[in-house]
């Protein structure tokens, strides 16, 4: 490039530089053209947003459109299926109500079933009407077939007809004169609601696998007591087997049983209330479950479940009877019930002690509570009648600890005289001592075990005693559960959070009599260890009565304190000189052989003479 073309471009370049600076926009104009295309790139952008969300509604009505049509078409075919059944799938929510004196029974047209129960003559430790269950806490219907799919009556809404006074029928109807009812009445002062299931014209429509209704019943059971701990352990699933004995799965854990064979009757038990559901005829069967809620705080204190097979056939017309039993769990009121056998629900114990309960305790009791109305009284009464007829049994004790009493230096000289290496030739003396004396070493303890049946019967008693429920008695509000006189701000293990009065008064009473027998006994001589084992009982006492009925502690205390009085008493009237004078008289008379003893030295003079005669040589014949 020669000389005169670089001039050339150069001038342009600067041409161009000038006309460019000269053209150049301000800063206003550079401002305001980028106002005007962020305008319209907002104005683009909205537009877009609106067309998209045109889109999508456009979408969504289709696609709701789609829905609608679809559920419509499964309602459509689900009212098909259901056919007869159709009308009852959905409804109001009704409340119907059957009452007595006695209690308030509340049904529901859903599952056409008892909504809750109320004892109108009872009330909660905290004052609250008692009621059993309430809504949902109770679920109880039945499982059949029709058209291939399973229904529950808990799932339908029956038609509510009322039959007359204090009589309720639940009904499912259909066009071709087919029926499903549940009907309840309730008579007058009575615990019992009579309920039966009928069905007509569904032999075609209806079906129950093995020629029974698969019945539920389901039960959160509300804590009605001050005592959580004991009206727990208190509470269970009874049943009785049909022409059998009644069982139970109970207590403080978690349990369950298929139970095979019929069934009369199914109780879900509280410490002093149930619900028990009573076949007309049996039940084919089921399975029982009872699940422990630990939560102390919970209102309530298990779950309860009942599976039971009950014969039905809805190929025929037919009809199952069956009754519910709501109310307290009081010996009368439930033996009254001929046949049933419900007073087998209250736990007064087995065998012996169950007897002592039922034939002597309850018929005292109940005799006493017509004439007394304070049932601190009729305790102390009870407690004073049992000690007569006990006192016999307390004397012939007392006379057999004396006997050996008066015998200590005897014994005494027997153990000087015999090193305690011989322990066998020590105890051999003693008991040759007593022997000849005529004492018996365990006279003392027999009369104390024929009475500890009415100790462990009275323990069975008070805690399952409807009759001390809220009855109170000096600082004690409630007899069938704890009196504390102090609530501690925290938990001593074993013992609770509570100081009971009744409790520490029984402690003291046995730790005296505990001190009155050592007296009187040789057992802390001859056995140290002993002394502090009998202390140590009325310590266990006072823990492990701590939180049981005040009314035991009560009973156990005054009964004590009666017996050392008597103690006390039989000992002024008793002349130990001439017990001991009596005694050595009898060791001076030669000792009476027994049978065994005779028969044995006889044999052996047999024997003697025998080998004698064996020895002889024999003489000359003349």
């Amino acid at each position: 490039m020669d000389k005169n073309s670089v001039t050339g471009l150069l001038l342009i370049t600067a041409i161009l530089a000038l006309f460019w600076w000269m053209n150049k926009p301000s800063e206003e104009e550079i401002a305001e053209r980028k106002r005007q295309l962020d305008s319209l790139n907002r104005i683009e952008a909205q537009e877009a947003a609106r067309e998209a969300e045109k889109k999508e509604e456009g979408t969504q009505k289709e696609i709701s459109a789609e829905e609608v049509d679809e559920k419509t078409n499964q309602d459509s075919i689900r009212r098909q299926a259901a056919g007869i059944l159709a009308p009852y799938t959905q409804g109001e929510k009704k409340f119907f109500t059957l009452e007595n004196k006695k209690i308030k029974v509340t049904l529901s047209n859903p599952g056409g079933r008892i909504y809750s129960v109320e004892l109108k003559e009872y009330q909660t430790h905290e004052g609250r009407p008692l009621v059993l269950f309430n809504g949902d806490e109770n679920r109880y219907g039945f499982s059949f077939t029709y058209n291939t799919r399973i229904y529950n009556t808990n799932d339908l809404y029956f038609d509510a007809v009322e039959k007359g006074t204090n009589s309720i029928s639940f009904e499912i109807n259909g066009p071709d004169g087919e029926k499903l009812a549940l009907n309840y009445s309730l008579s007058e002062d009575e615990y019992l609601v009579d309920h039966s299931i009928t069905s007509t014209n569904l032999g075609k429509k209806f079906a129950t696998p093995r020629n029974a209704l698969d019945l539920q019943w389901y039960q959160k059971m509300p804590a009605q007591e001050k005592g959580r701990q004991f009206e727990q352990q208190y509470s269970g699933i009874y049943f009785k087997f049909f022409q059998d004995e009644v069982d139970d799965i109970s207590g403080t854990s978690n349990k369950n049983e298929d139970l095979r064979t019929p069934l009369k009757w199914v109780a879900f038990k509280d410490q002093f209330f149930s619900s028990v559901l009573i076949a007309s005829q049996n039940f084919g069967g089921g399975y029982v479950e009872t699940e422990v809620i630990e939560d102390e705080k919970s209102p309530f204190l298990r779950i309860n479940q009942a599976e039971l097979a009950l014969p039905f056939r809805f190929e025929e017309d037919d009809e199952a009877s069956m009754q519910f039993f709501f109310g307290p769990n009081h010996f009368y009121t439930l033996r009254s019930y001929e046949g049933l056998e419900l007073h087998e629900i209250l736990p007064l114990g087995w065998g012996i002690f169950g007897w002592i309960n039922r034939y002597a305790v309850i018929p005292v009791f109940n005799f006493l509570e017509g004439f007394i109305g304070n049932y601190g009284i009729i305790i102390l009464i009870l407690t004073i009648l049992i000690k007569i007829v006990l006192f016999p049994l307390t004397y012939k004790s007392y006379m057999s600890t004396a006997k050996m009493r008066v015998l200590k230096p005897q014994i005494d000289e027997i153990n000087e005289r015999i090193p305690k290496e011989k322990a066998m030739e020590r105890q051999q003396a003693t008991m040759a001592l007593y022997r000849k004396a005529g004492v018996n070493p365990m006279g003392g303890c027999l009369p104390i075990l024929l009475q500890m049946p009415i100790l462990i019967a009275m323990f069975r008693f008070f805690p399952s005693s409807i009759e001390l429920r809220q009855e109170s008695f000096l600082w004690a509000s409630d007899l069938s559960t704890y009196d504390s006189i102090l609530d501690l701000p925290f938990t001593i293990p074993f013992y609770g959070d509570h100081v009971s009065l009744f409790t520490l008064l029984m402690a003291v009473t046995n730790v005296v009599y505990t001190r009155i027998n050592q007296e009187m006994t040789q057992s802390s001589a001859q056995m140290p260890g002993m002394k502090g084992m009998m202390y140590l009982m009325p310590v266990m006492f006072l823990f492990f009565f701590n939180s049981y009925a005040s009314g035991l502690s009560y009973y156990y205390f005054i009964s004590t304190l009666i017996t050392i009085g008597q103690t006390v008493l039989i000992r002024q009237f008793v002349d130990e000189k001439a017990i001991l004078a009596k005694l050595k008289a009898n060791q001076k008379k030669p000792a009476k052989k027994s049978k065994f003893q005779a028969r044995l030295e006889e044999m052996q003079k047999q024997q003697a003479q025998l080998q004698k005669g064996k020895g002889k040589k024999p003489g000359k014949r003349k």
